[in-house]
């Protein structure tokens, strides 16, 4: 007999409400939840699969543990027995840095990577932080870190109410949004078009969303923060810039525009490739607009200039009045984000607290790049000790950091590993012990870091659809006793960690004078607590002492855990609202807008804009059934036009020969591959594209069906030394790469 359950999706930012349906411990299908507060019942192809995900084959069931070379399963009780050896024994011998951690895309996609992980790293006291951050999205935390002294303070576009949406290196249509948490994204800017808004779409390919677009501008790949400083300049220029109400939060802004008088529209216009006259129309019809927002993602990070790209998004956006604005970007607040404290200065946001022991990488949001992990454990140096030892939390850096090849080996030659993932993947085969989580129906959903990029505030959870099988362990348990064992606690009691970040946490709460809970007694605050677990304890706790919550009691129609489950669509909490200047936590209290990093780095800026690419260069691209490298092995989400080909411009493949469908050689800096070409006008003169998280072709992985077409790896074509020096984020658009036909073998038969 059939049943049906909600869950939160977790395979993309979306967050998308499910209605899964459930024979036995089965999922056989999933459908959008109409009732959902937030998705109202969309559904995209990889929630349609989650059934299929669920239920794949190849997950592992029971942990694995290296022995006499070879990983073979094992009792939980071996596997972290064999953690806490091999951990602590690397740490008393060497410190904490020589133990690494890598964090993956997917931890945030679950409860559980996003309420033990800093435990862990705070528990084990490393500096050797890694996570996919720096190939994705650090630009925009250090750029809001500059701006508003909070890393984590990210303006969203307020999607529903904006007249005016560019966006810079983003396809929504394929991603479902990035740093912008909005189900049903298509439907939102299809209903922008519909109410008489404009769309304008900066990108180096036609994508889907360039093609919904009122413009599109094929720009050159890696200038975009040219483009944003010549808008900025033109809004100078032509008197159109007007922060309004803003004004009397910002700081430098006589100087912001002296820093940007090079950047003129014939300044730039060479180096984009995008004539003066579309970029004065682009500032224009933004400062025109009712209302508008700037939106920049990937595309726009992961390029030499990436944090002045993502910090002119804001300077755009503000210039013309609308940051933190209804129809412009919006601070969202989460239901369990900290008690809002008042506003005033803070201790702002520092980089370079430390470094990378090899290159010198100054360390961003205390972090070190990932494409520095191979070198700093194969690389011996004067200064301090090689990574020895690894934690890896559903990460896969073979394929989504440069030089997979490089980090390969280096992996190879760790002392000790440790993988927490469901699969044995490109770099899971690595580890002495394997933990697998079990599959997502069977784990509790709340989203804590994506609703604080929600474009609408509202707040869900959903306890797991299908109750733990025999034989696994939850990942909130897993999670606990990784920390305990690399902490030197084994063996304790895994709801301790639990109870000593409540404590902690209502210790510190008691103590402020604006929390609900100051001067109170955090025992008794702790026994009010509910939930049938450590986590579930944690969520009410955080509901209750967060913006809309009860405050234990002060304000009785607040959040709690109870309420919130009495609602299993969710709770709406309304529209973003206008939060300005109480997110700020710089040393000034405002907005500041030419900090010293972002000043000193202008001039790498004014050197570009000499410089003109005379080969091909090469950016990524994103398929809608697919989320990185960890979806390639279903094969409901493969097939299609969801393929690892090679995009090349008609007029380029003409010129080199390239053939539709043969196959063609790319060599980078750090490598070469060989992919079938897909000739096609998508894509501009001069620039090639390949998708990301392919490479599925190495031994002793089990991943039987993303192996039968794994495609290829198309960060083997960096070596890893270009970064963007503010956030140490990997260059991985806008490379430059050689593109030739692969000669067609004669068989010695004819």
């Amino acid at each position: 007999m059939s049943r049906t359950a909600l869950r939160i999706c977790p395979l993309c930012e979306a967050t998308c409400g499910l209605t899964l349906t459930i024979e036995g411990t089965e999922v056989t299908g999933a459908r959008g939840d109409r009732d959902d507060v937030f998705s109202k019942g969309f559904i995209c192809p990889k929630g349609a699969a989650f059934g299929a995900v669920d239920a794949d084959p190849d997950r592992l069931r029971t942990p694995l543990v290296r022995r006499d070379g070879v990983l073979r399963e094992a009792t939980w009780e071996e596997a972290f027995d064999a953690v806490a050896a091999g951990l602590r024994a690397v740490v008393e011998r060497d410190g904490p840095d020589s133990v690494g951690i890598v964090l993956g895309n997917p931890n945030v996609h679950t409860m559980a990577g996003a309420l033990y992980p800093p435990v862990l790293v705070a528990g084990l006291r490393t500096r050797s932080l890694f996570t996919a951050s720096t190939v994705d999205q650090m630009p925009k935390h250090v750029s809001s870190g500059l701006l508003y002294g909070d890393a984590n303070a990210i303006p969203v576009p307020d999607l529903d109410r904006t007249a005016h949406l560019l966006l810079i290196g983003a396809n929504p249509l394929e991603s479902n949004g990035s740093l912008c948490t909005a189900p049903d994204f298509p439907g939102r800017l299809k209903a922008l078009k519909a109410r008489g808004g404009t769309l304008t779409v900066v990108d180096p390919r036609r994508t889907r969303t360039a093609r919904l677009a009122d413009r599109h501008i094929a720009i050159r790949p890696g200038t975009d923060a040219l483009l944003l400083a010549a808008i900025a300049h033109t809004l100078f220029e032509e008197d159109l810039a007007d922060p309004g109400e803003l004004t009397p939060h910002l700081q430098g802004l006589g100087e912001l525009r002296d820093a940007l008088r090079d950047f003129t529209p014939e300044a730039v216009a060479g180096a984009c490739d995008v004539d003066a006259d579309t970029i004065r129309t682009l500032a224009r019809e933004l400062a025109a607009a009712p209302t508008a927002a700037v939106y920049g993602r990937i595309g726009s990070c992961t390029v030499p200039h990436g944090t002045l790209a993502s910090w002119l998004v804001d300077v755009c956006t503000l210039l013309t009045g609308n940051l933190d604005r209804p129809g412009g970007a919006l601070f969202p607040q989460a239901a369990t984000d900290r008690t809002p404290r008042p506003a005033g200065p803070g201790h702002g946001f520092a980089l370079g607290r430390w470094r990378s022991r090899v290159s010198g990488h100054p360390e961003a949001k205390g972090e070190l790049p990932l494409s520095a992990l191979a070198e700093e454990i194969d690389t011996v140096t004067d200064e301090g000790t090689p990574v020895r030892a690894l934690i890896a939390v559903a990460a896969n850096p073979v394929l989504s950091a440069p030089d997979g090849d490089r980090l390969d080996k280096a992996l190879d030659s760790l002392e000790f590993m440790v993988s927490v993932d469901p699969y044995l993947n490109e770099t899971s085969r690595h580890a002495h012990v394997v933990l697998p989580p079990p599959p997502p129906s069977q784990s509790p959903h709340h989203d804590f870091a994506f609703n604080t990029l929600a474009v609408r505030n509202q707040v869900r959870y959903t306890r797991p659809a299908v109750p733990l099988e025999p034989g696994r362990m939850a990942e909130t348990e897993i999670m606990a006793r990784l920390v305990l064992a690399a902490t030197g606690l084994h063996g304790t009691d895994p709801a301790a960690v639990d109870d000593m970040v409540i404590g902690q946490t209502l210790g510190k709460a008691v103590t402020e004078a604006h929390s609900p809970v100051h001067g109170r007694d955090p025992r008794e605050l702790a026994a009010q607590l509910t939930g049938v677990s450590g986590p579930e304890r944690r969520l009410d706790m955080m509901l209750r002492l967060g913006p809309y919550g009860d405050g234990f009691g002060a304000r009785p129609d607040g959040l709690t855990l109870d309420r919130l489950l009495a609602h299993p669509h969710g709770i709406d909490l309304g529209p973003l609202a206008s939060r300005l200047p109480q997110p700020l936590k710089t040393v000034s209290g405002k907005v500041e807008l030419l900090p010293e990093p972002i000043a000193g780095d202008l001039p790498r800026l004014r050197e570009a804009l000499r410089e003109r690419p005379d080969g091909l260069v090469l950016v990524g691209r994103r398929h809608l059934r697919s989320n990185n490298s960890w979806m390639h092995n279903v094969p409901a989400l493969t097939g299609g036009y969801n393929r690892c080909t090679l995009h090349i411009h008609p007029d380029d493949a003409e010129r080199l020969g390239v053939r539709d469908g043969a196959p063609v050689r790319l060599k980078g800096a750090g490598g070469e591959v060989t992919a079938p070409a897909e000739v096609t006008d998508a894509v501009r003169p001069g620039v090639v594209s390949l998708p990301h998280g392919w490479g599925h072709d190495r031994p002793g992985t089990r991943l039987g069906h993303a192996s039968g077409d794994p495609g290829v790896n198309v960060n083997q074509l960096l070596d890893g030394r270009a970064l963007d020096p503010l956030s140490g984020n990997a260059v991985l658009n806008g490379v430059p790469v050689e593109v030739s036909p692969v000669a067609e073998t004669i068989s010695a038969l004819t």
